[in-house]
């Protein structure tokens, strides 16, 4: 943002310290007027043909605009994708551990993304870790859907993620799903 002596077009739209337009005048009459008036001439948009000058408090502007850019950032929620890891051989009261942090976890408005890995002989059976998946996904279905069906299979990973809210989907089923790999 250009302020005073920084401003280089040679005319100028002018907007006077209560708001009101003045019009379009030479550079050096609007510095004048900036200075008579004890105030900072400031360039609000450079990229107009003339570009829009403001006379204003130079130091009171800029504090404003970086509160106003403060307090955008606080009101923004940011998304993050928290991960739950499943094994093919997992008990099932720890199976249900993982769906209850999943579900507080989409509660609280994160993307959830549920990997299940496979170790040497389990690659044989991959149905075995659907079949978990699986149920995680039906039992948080009040909670959040699945962003892509069926299960992505990527090397010995088998994951999908899970978003936030329930939005209902043309097949929201994963029977008979073939695996992807």
């Amino acid at each position: 943002m250009k302020a005073n002596r920084e401003i280089r077009a040679p005319r100028v739209r002018l907007i006077g310290q209560t708001g009101e337009q003045i019009g379009v005048v030479p550079l050096y009459e609007a510095l004048a007027r900036a200075e008579e008036a004890g105030l900072d001439l400031v360039e609000i948009v450079p990229g107009a043909n003339p570009p829009v000058c403001k006379i204003i408090d130079y130091g009171k502007f800029r504090y404003d605009q970086t509160k106003r850019e403060r307090e955008n950032k606080k009101s923004q929620h940011q998304v993050k994708v928290k991960e739950i890891k499943l094994k093919p051989n997992i008990g099932e009261h720890d199976l249900e551990t993982k769906i209850n942090h999943a579900q507080e976890f989409l509660e609280a408005g994160h993307k959830v993304k549920v990997t299940c890995t496979f170790k040497g002989r389990e690659m044989a059976h991959p149905e075995v870790g659907l079949k978990h998946v699986k149920k995680v996904c039906d039992s948080l279905e009040k909670f959040g859907t699945p962003e892509s069906m069926p299960p992505k299979m990527l090397g010995r990973m088998m994951s999908i993620v899970i978003a936030p809210g329930v939005k209902k989907t043309k097949d929201s089923s994963m029977q008979e799903v073939p695996l992807e790999q």
